[in-house]
């Protein structure tokens, strides 16, 4: 029966993949699917298949239906789709010699995938990955594909707080922050004190520039995202991401979580 199971959800797969393929390039657009890893049958997968999404939890992989959730068109949202725009207007308007140079600068910007396989974007999500980051940080964007660089990392990261006094801080080394770099701040609303995870909550409110020193007062950016400080014994999260000004590229995040106090 497992053995059955088995095929039938593999060929359900294949039927869903082929049939959004199908439709795609009907409509000329490029395919988005669920990443299936093979093995002698389906060992894993993540993403959405026509109606369901493929995941895991700490429990192992599991499907289930995709439901899409009211749009409420925050302000946060309009502001990324106009960024997105504006990126691809702008790669439209360059030159077939600077596209092609985005294109062969892939290969030096290979990520792991959520299978741990290496993969490589194509020199249009590049060239919007970079410039995206650079517009975080209030940054010009780039024309020509950069060489890869190393980013400066955080040391330690830490967060406070307060109700009361209505106060959010943010400290954090190394200190201050290195010429040509920025720190991103991503922050959550206030969730229950027994949550760990908070992936899909994280939102950002702002960049600490070059020369910022420790300690950040972050009230007024969290504020203006999430509006008043969460009540007591709730937690908040924070994450610093550290990412070059000249070139877009991104170091690794760091991040810390605070108990709310009166």
């Amino acid at each position: 029966m497992k053995v059955l199971f088995l095929i039938m959800l593999i060929s359900y797969l294949i039927g869903g993949i082929q049939g959004m393929i199908k439709k795609q390039r009907m409509n000329g657009s490029i395919a988005q699917m669920a990443l299936i890893k093979w093995g002698a049958l389906a060992v894993d997968g993540r993403g959405k298949v026509g109606g369901q999404v493929l995941s895991k939890n700490r429990a192992g992989n599991y499907i289930r239906n995709k439901t899409t959730p009211v749009n409420p068109q925050t302000i946060a949202q309009v502001g990324a789709r106009n960024r997105l725009t504006t990126q691809s207007q702008a790669w439209r308007g360059l030159t077939q010699a600077q596209r092609d140079a985005w294109d062969a600068s892939v290969e030096d910007f290979k990520k792991t995938n959520i299978f741990g396989d290496q993969v490589r974007p194509t020199g249009f999500n590049l060239y919007i990955n970079l410039n995206a980051t650079l517009d975080l940080a209030d940054t010009a964007a780039i024309a020509d594909p950069p060489a890869p660089e190393a980013i400066v990392g955080l040391l330690t990261l830490a967060l406070s707080v307060v109700n009361g006094v209505a106060a959010v801080t943010i400290t954090y080394t190394g200190t201050p922050v290195p010429a040509n770099t920025a720190y991103l701040m991503y922050m959550t609303p206030g969730v229950s004190a027994g949550r760990s995870f908070v992936k899909s909550e994280y939102r950002f409110i702002g960049f600490i520039d070059a020369a910022g020193a420790s300690p950040e007062d972050a009230l007024a950016a969290y504020q203006a995202v999430f509006g008043s400080v969460p009540p007591v014994g709730m937690k908040v999260f924070v994450k610093l991401i550290p990412m070059s000004k000249t070139s877009g590229q991104r170091g690794v995040a760091l991040s810390a979580f605070f108990t709310i106090v009166a």
